[in-house]
């Protein structure tokens, strides 16, 4: 199921006269940025993103060209160059809102991005009904917590292995072999 990540402007904060701005981004492969990479890039007004793809792609083909390598080989790097642009669209749209000074809201799963709407506001709207909606703070996840705290068993250490206990086919240090 696709991932997207909802995008709303920071200077005016999240609110109810804004939701017409939000922005889901889908997470994942773009066909259509691969095909047709630099359009891509002007179509959804990535303009920093299109001239730094200016800038690599012409690189490449003048480092290329000055190694002497043939038409194939340089074909094989725009297609690759196509590759990478087709994976990390998603990731140069997210780059150019928090540059202009957007932020992410929340994460959301669903079918498609109607779906990603609905499930938004839905859990935004309730979260504002009951007072506990904090729109400065995103809770993105982390690592989980180091020490031994009440009321949380997954953060007490494993128990140790037993004394001469392997697991796996890996001898014990020093036995012989």
């Amino acid at each position: 199921m696709p991932v997207f990540t909802v995008h709303g402007p920071a200077a005016d904060g999240a609110d109810v006269s804004l939701t017409d701005r939000f922005v889901f981004v889908r997470d994942g492969f773009h066909f259509w940025a691969l095909v047709f990479g630099p359009v891509w890039l002007v179509w959804n007004r990535l303009w920093l993103a299109t001239l730094g793809w200016i800038i690599a792609v012409t690189a490449l083909h003048l480092g290329l060209v000055s190694l002497g390598a043939g038409r194939p080989t340089i074909w094989f790097a725009d297609f690759m160059v196509a590759i990478l642009m087709g994976l990390e669209a998603a990731s140069l749209q997210r780059w150019t809102f928090s540059r202009g000074r957007w932020r992410q809201l929340d994460l959301v799963v669903a079918d498609d991005e109607e779906s990603a709407e609905q499930r938004f506001f839905d859990r935004w709207a309730d979260a504002k009904r009951g007072g506990r909606y904090d729109p400065l703070t995103v809770d993105r996840g982390g690592p989980p917590p180091t020490r031994n705290v009440p009321g949380q068993p997954f953060s007490k250490p494993p128990p140790p292995l037993p004394q001469g206990g392997i697991i796996g086919l890996f001898p014990e240090p020093g036995a012989p072999r």
